[in-house]
């Protein structure tokens, strides 16, 4: 004997369920859904899709208003297609699964499960791009302050960079746009080492947490330092309060510095160490100790001419990379010497070619000179002063309000800017860009900066709640494991999500999405 029930009559109907679910912890998936199919129940498990990465991105997309500022945009439109939802679904496919527009059909069909969009065309995606392009600086504009007001974001020093992206095409664009619009794909001065094709120039303003506010699209010929007075141009009535535009060496110009402190505004810029300027010369050797303010961050405050002329800069060193770069440099004054060595071991005349190779080297021909009998020779003076530079970066700044400190570390949050574009290209695929259209390019460009937005803001909210970077990666990898389940049950239908797991319940509270429901559809 296994078991008692006892009598048929005085059965314990409730005894006998906890019975059968102790049993059924001994089952396994397979037996247990065959237990399942019996003559009054047929069950069929239809399909399962990742859930967690999309539903993070649509609580926040809800939370920050960006769906209401399109739809506002959109009232006095005749669409009669979701517009809203499909640019959405494609900020979603650049953040979760980068692919081009025609696939995202698919993807939306058959792979991701987004709210009130189950039958989306590839049409209804291209004509959604068309209505972005449309509203672009009004919806950079109304975004920026819903999410400036929702985070408390800080916006006194605002960092811009530029980069590029090319495409793989013979020829640049030459003919007019059919739409009146300018030409964007043109070659230009490449940032990706490819010269040979055409490309766009995308410029990014992004705050010191972080966070990208705007975006610019530009033709691919178009020179960093002419676009200065556009990005302030377009910046006024943003209150942005005291804006402080910090940029790198190559937006340094005298006419670039001027624009920057029209209306006001100041600037953080580095400075060349070796353009030869006697002012640079002078800051670099002015005595002074550096004082430390960070871990592997020193400064000392230099202030050079008086008057109009006055310029402040600030001198940065990080001395574990000085000891780096002491360390390289002695390990090319040995290679130097050895390579000398070699060139007078050969015949008379025999090492004219050797010599002309070591000294049009790259990096080793500026440290040597040629000696009258036609051998080169290390250029001794040359290296002492490259040592003065060791470890160190030089800034230039218009506000004297600023701590030195303050100068540091505002610049090396540049990084930021050069941390954005590096997910722009990498985790959001911004390349290969698939239109032709100049109002098209634009538009891919506005949906990967959206959803840089929301992944920024996910990770800023994250680390903060946390107390450690987790990076977007690792949190939609996460998110992912959480599945919507589709069931078929005697002709009705049942969409249930799987548990969640302490680690996605963790990231979901600290990105500031509430969990999803453990039901999505039940029918009868």
């Amino acid at each position: 004997m296994l078991y008692s029930f006892g009598r048929e009559d005085q059965v314990d109907k409730d005894s006998l369920q906890r019975l059968v679910a102790s049993i059924e912890k001994f089952l396994g998936p397979e037996e247990a859904l065959r237990r399942m199919e019996s003559d009054e129940l047929k069950m069929k498990f239809e399909e399962s899709r990742p859930l967690g990465g999309v539903w993070a991105l649509e609580q926040l997309w809800s939370e920050l208003g960006i769906g209401k500022v399109i739809n506002r945009h959109l009232k006095d439109r005749a669409f009669q297609i979701p517009v809203e939802r499909a640019i959405f679904a494609m900020v979603a496919n650049r953040a979760l699964a980068p692919m081009s527009k025609l696939a995202v059909e698919e993807w939306v069909a058959k792979d991701v499960p987004v709210t009130d969009l189950e039958n989306l065309q590839v049409h209804h995606l291209y004509r959604s791009l068309d209505a972005l392009v449309e509203m672009e600086e009004e919806l950079q504009k109304e975004v920026f302050f819903a999410v400036s007001d929702l985070l408390n974001l800080e916006v006194d020093l605002l960092f811009f960079d530029t980069t590029s992206t090319y495409f793989e095409i013979e020829n640049e664009d030459l003919d007019d746009d059919e739409d009146g619009d300018y030409l964007l794909r043109r070659r230009g001065h490449s940032k990706d080492s490819r010269p040979d094709l055409a490309q766009v120039v995308i410029g990014l303003a992004v705050t010191k947490e972080g966070i990208p506010v705007r975006v610019w699209t530009w033709p691919g010929n178009t020179a960093d330092v002419t676009r200065i007075s556009q990005v302030k141009k377009d910046l006024i009535g943003w209150k942005l309060g005291r804006v402080i535009t910090v940029v790198d060496r190559g937006f340094m110009s005298e006419s670039n510095l001027k624009e920057l402190q029209r209306t006001g505004g100041h600037y953080i810029v580095g400075e060349k160490m070796r353009s030869g300027k006697p002012e640079v010369e002078e800051a670099l050797a002015r005595a002074g100790r550096f004082q430390p303010v960070r871990h592997n961050v020193e400064v000392k405050e230099v202030v050079v001419g008086d008057g109009e002329a006055r310029k402040r800069y600030v001198v940065v060193r990080n001395p574990q990379q000085r000891e780096r770069d002491e360390k390289i440099r002695e390990a090319m004054v040995k290679t130097l010497e050895a390579e000398i060595a070699g060139l007078k071991q050969l015949e008379a005349g025999g090492h004219g070619k050797a010599v002309c190779r070591l000294m049009s080297h790259k990096t080793y021909g500026r440290y040597l000179k040629l000696k009258k009998d036609g051998l080169p020779r290390i250029d001794r003076a040359k290296l002492k002063a490259e040592s003065r530079t060791d470890g160190k970066y030089l800034l230039l700044t218009s506000d004297d309000t600023l701590s030195a400190e303050d100068v540091a570390l505002g610049y090396k949050q540049l990084l930021e800017v050069e941390d954005a574009f590096r997910t722009l290209k990498q985790t959001l695929e911004l390349r290969p860009v698939y239109h032709r259209l100049s109002r098209r390019i634009r538009s891919h460009v506005n949906i990967c900066w959206l959803a840089l937005l929301l992944i920024r803001v996910a990770e800023v909210r994250t680390e903060q709640a946390l107390g450690e970077l987790i990076t977007w990666d690792k949190m939609r990898t996460e998110l992912d494991r959480m599945h919507l389940g589709r069931f078929s049950l005697d002709g009705g239908i049942l969409r249930q999500r799987t548990e969640t797991s302490t680690q996605q319940a963790r990231l979901l509270k600290a990105i500031g999405a509430e969990e999803p429901p453990p039901f999505f559809q039940i029918t009868a």
